[in-house]
């Protein structure tokens, strides 16, 4: 096998004998780590049994071409297996990390299914991202020529983001309007650094700006800037902004000081890894340390929040989910992780009603699994008496996301959207009943994975070019 490229370390001052010895010694856990990272992947990638019918690949909502790059890494063709990973995927180093691989991919390879467990997918696709980016393999964006038309997306996240490498590659100009003061979204501020390192976004988004995507940060659309200005000035306009209204509480006692919602929390954590000054952290509003802290939920997003209580020095971390493990949305793998790291999962239990303000207590009430629902799936039902309080001085409310009004928040009543609040968008181009309007990523599916907003946001941005390149050709007749 081809001898892998070394992961780089960055090398700090060597001014004291004692700081040059410390930093042999990281260099030396770097070199081997470097080696024993470069072995697994090839280890794991030669596992592909290259079956005849790909179900990694038709389980990846991007298909990606991953037994072809598993083939190539495990003959140590690392940067080809890079250039094929991302001719297909915007983020591949960020899917890597972040994909419900269980659900998807890994959950669907033949070896798994024949009970010799998965080939690690996202992990030899974090590897490979990662050296190239290491190696320089990874290419400044160079537009093919330069465009007049312009195109506005609402929202920085993933979905916005692969629509402006789409667009900024053909030579369009594209602007990114986002409410936050860094773009990247919920992958910055919702998903915890310990398992997407910020750097890892934000190189993305700076490869973006060199490549002239301009972002209008701290920028409230209907407050700063009207949707019909956005519209006026631009040719095309994408709307990417994500579901981030958190489904509330209800009870005796939801209102108490200490029951926060989920975003928040996270919100005040990934800030504090930037190093920003977070008054409601500086408070113990949104710190976990030292407390009893009660999560309710049973997604992704409860496990973020768990994790990060952990992580944050509480005295107990507990999540109530009101149906059990085999039914919750999450990712299994998750709550793997989350249990082997101290948090304590009461199944089938829900909450009632809160004790003190401050919060002091959870009233949960126990449940068990009826009859299916019109989807298929049981529904929880009320054990009658099976009443108790658990013990709580912070409760974060992870119930999912809902998209806020967007019609009445912007003023434009025409954007037409469904019953769920969610934007109307045509399935396969993503255009929206206004004129030159397109939609992709939460605000259209509902709150969903950052993989399938990256479909949306490539297959959106492909559909305005061909928009712009339509009415380019029709004023030239």
């Amino acid at each position: 096998m081809a001898k892998q490229p070394m992961l780089k370390f960055v090398d700090v001052a060597r001014d004291m004998p004692e700081k040059r010895a410390a930093d042999d010694r990281k260099e030396d856990f770097h070199e081997i780590y470097a080696e024993f990272a470069a072995q697994k992947a090839a280890e794991q990638a030669s596992r592909c049994s290259q079956c005849g019918v790909p179900y990694c690949q038709t389980h990846c909502p991007l298909h990606n071409n991953i037994p072809d790059w598993l083939r190539m890494t495990a003959t140590g063709r690392l940067k080809e297996a890079y250039e094929l990973s991302q001719a297909t995927n915007t983020f591949p180093e960020i899917c890597g990390r972040i994909c419900p691989q269980d659900r998807l991919c890994e959950g669907n390879c033949v070896i798994e299914q024949s009970g010799h467990g998965t080939v690690t997918i996202g992990a030899v696709e974090k590897y490979i991202t990662d050296t190239a980016w290491d190696n320089d393999w990874v290419e400044p964006i160079k537009p093919t020529a330069k465009r007049d038309e312009s195109v506005a997306i609402i929202g920085a996240g993933p979905g916005g983001l692969a629509a402006a490498d789409v667009l900024v590659r053909a030579g369009v100009n594209v602007t990114v309007y986002d409410r936050h003061d860094r773009a990247g979204g919920l992958m910055t501020y919702g998903i915890p650094g310990f398992k997407l390192e910020k750097d890892v976004v934000l190189r993305r988004v700076k490869l973006l700006e060199d490549a002239g995507v301009e972002f209008v940060l701290n920028c409230n659309v209907g407050k700063d800037i009207s949707f019909q200005d956005i519209r006026a000035i631009h040719d095309a306009v994408l709307l990417a902004t994500g579901v981030y209204k958190g489904r509330d509480l209800s009870g005796p006692g939801a209102g108490a000081k200490g029951i926060v919602p989920a975003l928040e929390y996270l919100t005040c954590s990934n800030k504090l890894g930037f190093g920003d000054a977070v008054p409601a952290f500086d408070s113990g509003e949104l710190n976990a340390e030292g407390k009893n802290v009660v999560v309710i939920g049973g997604g992704d997003t409860a496990m973020d929040c768990v994790r990060t209580a952990i992580r944050q020095g509480a005295k107990s971390v507990k999540c109530l989910y009101r149906r059990d493990r085999a039914n919750m949305p999450g990712s299994q793998r998750e709550t793997q992780n989350a249990e082997e790291e101290g948090v304590e999962f009461v199944w089938l239990s829900a909450p009632k009603g809160f004790t003190g303000d401050p919060v002091t207590g959870v009233v949960v009430q126990k449940m068990r699994l009826g009859a299916p629902d019109a989807t298929g799936r049981r529904s929880p039902e009320v054990i009658e008496g099976s009443e108790y309080t658990e013990e709580a001085d912070l409760v974060i409310k992870a119930l999912g996301f809902e998209p806020e009004d967007l019609p009445t928040l912007w003023g434009e009543q025409a954007l037409s959207v469904t019953r769920w609040g969610t934007v109307k968008a045509a399935f396969e181009t993503h255009q929206t009943e206004l004129e030159g309007v397109w939609a992709v990523g939460d605000i259209v599916r509902g709150a969903s994975l950052v993989v399938w907003a990256i479909r949306d946001g490539r297959e959106a941005g492909a559909n305005i070019l061909a928009s712009l390149n339509a009415a380019q050709a029709l004023a030239a007749e």
